[in-house]
């Protein structure tokens, strides 16, 4: 997966392409390339791999990787997905949206709040869930006496976290309820708004802007 740069030790994640199909048909999020496969979401779910010439149990075929691209089979349809850019169909009605704007470095920066509690984000594609320190998770009051502990990857090497649920994620009139989410046991400059908040998005990259649309 491509990456580029850094905040406080934790890396930052170009944007991934996503390819929301026709109603009836799958929606895919193209994460990230290999030399022979390629990292994607179906459906909103988890992270997963397609090799080259696999489908997956939604019908999904990896026909072909290109330089910084890949083509898709569906229902008989091949599609070609470029990281970075996004083909997305017409909303039937109209949904919470919010459009970002990159910075000089190509990210992109948004302010909302966790639990009603103001926050500072940076969307990262390449953080599972929501990322959070020990110190915002204070402010937004997140109880860790019955979270899961675990451990996570993180530039600076391993790092422990406990896996909590948010009551409510805000980005401007977009909210979701019951976000999964990981707090750092250090204090972190920005929350990470990683996959389980987008998820839940319709993403369009349109040059240094970035339409999030709610989808659920």
């Amino acid at each position: 997966m491509s990456r580029s740069g850094s905040v406080g030790g934790y890396c930052i994640a170009v944007l991934a392409g996503v390819f929301p199909l026709g109603a009836g048909a799958a929606d895919v999020a193209l994460v990230g390339l290999m030399a022979d496969r390629a990292l994607v979401v179906i459906d909103g779910g988890q992270r997963r791999t397609l090799t080259l010439g696999a489908s997956s149990p939604e019908g999904v075929k990896l026909v072909a990787i290109e330089p910084g691209a890949a083509v898709f089979e569906i229902d008989g349809k091949r599609r070609r997905m470029q990281i970075g850019q996004s083909v997305v169909s017409s909303p039937q009605a109209e949904k919470p949206s919010v459009v970002l704007s990159a910075d000089g470095q190509g990210h992109f920066f948004t302010t909302g709040s966790i639990n009603g509690e103001p926050m500072r984000f940076l969307v990262d594609t390449g953080a599972t869930f929501v990322s959070l320190g020990a110190a915002d998770a204070r402010r937004a009051r997140i109880d860790l006496a019955n979270a899961t502990p675990a451990m996570t990857q993180t530039a600076n090497g391993m790092a422990r976290v406990w896996r909590v649920r948010l009551a409510t994620v805000r980005v401007g009139n977009i909210t979701l309820r019951d976000v999964e989410a990981t707090v750092h046991e250090h204090d972190m400059p920005i929350v990470l708004l990683g996959m389980s908040f987008l998820n839940r998005m319709e993403m369009r990259r349109d040059g240094t802007t970035l339409s999030l649309t709610q989808r659920y």
